[in-house]
């Protein structure tokens, strides 16, 4: 008897809990609209007789999706029409007063837009510019299923029924520019989708975007006769580098040449008064005075940029808070018409900018910036332009930088990424992005599983695997991931021997997956080549047997066929899927190929010192980690880059002793020197060589000295070699004599100069 009650008592309560959802349902979630059925639709999409361009467009958009969708085509009729019961009004037009459909339009301002239906109507409309726009493509993809996943990949569902529910849904974004720069992005009906604008919006707004001191004063135009127009740097002007910002006549040039500008393009509204992309700001004494007084460089250059504001009230003059002038100024508030570009390009992308220790500078930046304005572009950076393929872990950061910035008042925002060039998992880092612009608060796990799912098919779960994997790997490391590092950099935190191993399992796996569907087996070689790029990068230090370019052969070092092959495999994959540039500024994948080529040739050395002990005499830079003393004698050659196999010393002398363990007969003793003055590295003046038989007394045997000039543009290697009759010896010495500081015709003049070298060469 106990037990029919119970059973009784739960089954009473399941039949009230479904009255009462089944209640909430029907108010609620019960499809109230029936748009098409049996390959008919009782409805009309209404617009305004007057319709703006933009309102036609998105009655267009509705009308061609629901046509793919169900095969039916809604007809688009103009409001001086009769009401009826059935109609989907698009954008701004008298039906919604008949039917008093109450929108304040002032509320939705720009982008914003309204989707409500009433009784038998569907309702979406929007603001000045593109509101209406957005607002259909938010009702395709939320309410239909539609999905744009990259300019070329769309998801339109068949559906013989097509069915709303009731809908009462108002979005008016926060952040007013949102930028991707980004390849999917460039294209405007991906960026219309997304809600994005992106330069072809920009260039209508922008008569000028940065960087743009010398275009307003070209010193090719003003040095020669005017040097006092250019910054001042240890006592000389120099051209290449700033203005003289206290200087009246630099004033004067920059306005007058704005009011022509602004006469072949008024309708732009703002316009960049900005540093240009180097460093060296003026050092004048009225440079140096105004900096003081307001606390830093951004002082001169807000007070300037101010003074210009002044003579154009009706437009909006951008400049930057970039590198040396980042931080904000003391007792100087910036112009209602002037607008501050503040940029993260230092900032390591592993954590998020309110936990990371490492960015508690530009936390306080861009706090003490916010005290001063709200009219603030953040310019973030959201890609690694050293190596654009290459695994870069910083999907995470994206949704809690985006809302620190929100927090702080930021309502315009421009995210560098690779520009038109293709880069790693670049369709989902731009569709993540542009979700978290126009909302930052949405489900960023439930994007990404759309996403990898919608674009990636049965391969979506391994790719999602897999990058999980290498965040994970990232964020127990505690190590940092910087937009200029080299896959190198991961060694030791998400690119270990042993998880390159198990992400070339999971890749696998996901090309299994999808293997007789060749659309989606591409997508899924594409998302694996940064990971053999960075096999391929990483197996130029001789990581272990399986991560070198060079193996063993009858005692002698000889390329690896394996690593040639996928050499091979690699570049033939990234011409075919459209890559032009490996890194930002250029490299082909040919002309990759053809260094690596030659890094097979002649990136290992078999010599009479392999592996033999060195002692530094004098401190080298652990900036560019590549082993210490033991790198000159691991055989290993560097490329004409710095941050391969070479090691440096900064502002110091190289000294150093090489002990081969026995006497043995020598004849040539040669060393590689890098020459890259734009980076401050300079080869050396001259190099001694020295031979011992006890290590106390050395012999010189030879001096050779450098056969470039100091002012040689571009990155090289010059060899110093010293020749002499074989001799006996246990102990060979290095010397260099170098510049130790940058020369006073450079910019970095009194900054201290680098040299770099790879190995000591001895036969």
């Amino acid at each position: 008897m106990k037990t029919k009650t119970v059973l009784f008592s739960v089954l009473a309560l399941l039949i009230l809990s479904v009255i009462i959802w089944g209640g909430i349902a029907g108010c609620v979630f019960r499809p109230v609209l029936t748009i098409v059925e049996e390959g008919e639709s009782p409805y009309r999409i209404i617009v305004s007789r007057d319709i703006s361009k933009e309102d036609q467009r998105a009655a267009a958009e509705l009308q061609r999706h629901i046509k793919r969708i169900s095969g039916v085509e809604i007809l688009i009729m103009t409001d001086d029409s009769p009401v009826r019961e059935h109609e989907i009004l698009v954008g701004r037009n008298r039906h919604l007063r008949e039917l008093n459909i109450k929108i304040d339009f002032n509320k939705l301002e720009d982008d914003g837009f309204t989707i409500r239906t009433k009784e038998k109507n569907l309702v979406i409309a929007g603001g000045r510019e593109k509101g209406t726009l957005y607002g259909v493509y938010a009702f395709l993809e939320d309410c239909l299923g539609c999905r744009k996943y990259s300019a070329s990949v769309s998801i339109v569902p068949k559906k013989d029924v097509v069915r709303i529910r009731r809908i009462n849904r108002t979005d008016v974004p926060f952040i007013k520019h949102r930028e991707v720069h980004m390849p999917d992005a460039f294209d405007d009906d991906y960026a219309d989708w997304h809600k994005l604008d992106n330069r072809n919006v920009r260039t209508r707004k922008w008569g000028m975007w940065v960087h743009t001191f010398r275009t307003l004063v070209p010193p090719e135009k003003y040095f020669k006769d005017h040097p006092e127009y250019f910054s001042e740097v240890n006592g000389q002007r120099l051209p290449d580098t700033q203005l003289c910002l206290t200087n009246p006549d630099v004033l004067r040039i920059v306005v007058d040449g704005l009011k022509e500008m602004i006469k072949e393009k008024p309708e732009a509204k703002y316009w960049s008064v900005s540093q240009n992309d180097t460093f060296y700001p003026c050092a004048c004494v009225e440079c140096r005075a105004q900096d003081e007084k307001y606390g830093g460089h951004s002082g001169s250059i807000l007070h300037f940029v101010n003074q210009v504001a002044r003579e154009f009230p009706d437009k909006v003059i951008s400049t930057l808070a970039y590198q040396y002038s980042r931080s904000a100024p003391i007792d100087l508030l910036p112009a209602e018409n002037v607008n501050i570009m503040l940029c993260t390009i230092e900032l390591n992308r592993s954590r998020p900018i309110p936990k990371d220790s490492s960015s508690a500078s530009f936390r306080k930046d861009i706090e003490d910036w916010g005290r001063l304005t709200d009219n603030i572009i953040i310019w973030d950076y959201v890609v690694q332009f050293r190596n654009l393929i290459d695994p870069f872990p910083n999907l995470r950061v994206l949704q809690p930088n985006i809302r620190y910035f929100v927090k702080n008042n930021v309502r315009m925002m421009f995210q560098q990424g690779s520009d038109t060039l293709r880069s790693e998992f670049h369709e989902l880092r731009t569709y993540i992005i542009a979700k978290l612009l126009w909302n930052p608060d949405a489900n960023v796990n439930a994007i990404f599983r759309d996403f990898t799912d919608g674009y990636y098919g049965r391969a979506g779960k391994y790719i999602r695997q897999y990058i999980r994997l290498m965040h994970n790997a990232l964020k127990r490391s505690r190590g940092d991931l910087l937009i200029y590092g080299y896959p190198w950099d991961g060694v030791k935190t998400y690119l270990t021997p042993s998880l390159i191993g198990r992400y070339a399992k999971i890749f696998d796996k996901a090309e299994a997956a999808v293997s007789h569907e060749p659309q989606i087996l591409d997508r899924v070689r594409f998302a694996r080549l940064p990971l053999e790029f960075a096999i391929l990068e990483i197996s130029r230090w001789n990581v272990s047997k399986k991560l070198s370019l060079f193996k063993k052969v009858d005692g002698k070092w000889k390329a690896n066929p394996e690593m040639r092959k996928r050499l091979e495999r690699f570049v033939d994959l990234a011409n075919e899927f459209g890559i032009t540039k490996l890194e930002e500024r250029g490299t082909s994948p040919n002309e990759y190929r053809a260094l690596m080529e030659d890094f097979l040739q002649n990136g290992m050395r078999d010599h009479l010192a392999i592996n033999k002990p060195v002692q530094l005499i004098t401190e080298h830079s652990e900036k560019y980690p590549v082993g210490g003393a033991e790198a000159l004698t691991d055989g290993l050659k560097g490329p004409a880059d710095y941050h391969c196999n070479w090691l440096g010393f900064e502002g110091n002398e190289l000294k150093a002793v090489i002990d081969l363990e026995e006497e043995q007969d020598i004849s040539r003793i040669s060393m590689d020197f890098l020459q890259d003055h734009n980076s401050w590295v300079w080869l050396p003046k001259k190099v001694k060589f020295f031979i011992s038989q006890d290590g106390l007394i050395f012999k010189p045997v030879g001096e050779i000295k450098n056969k470039s000039d100091e002012k040689k543009p571009g990155a090289f290697i010059e060899n110093f070699c010293c020749k002499f009759l074989k001799v006996k010896t246990r102990y060979v010495k290095v010397e260099t004599t170098s510049l130790l500081q940058c020369p006073k015709w450079h910019k970095g003049y009194e900054g201290l100069s680098w040299i770099f070298t790879d190995e000591v060469v001895i036969d």
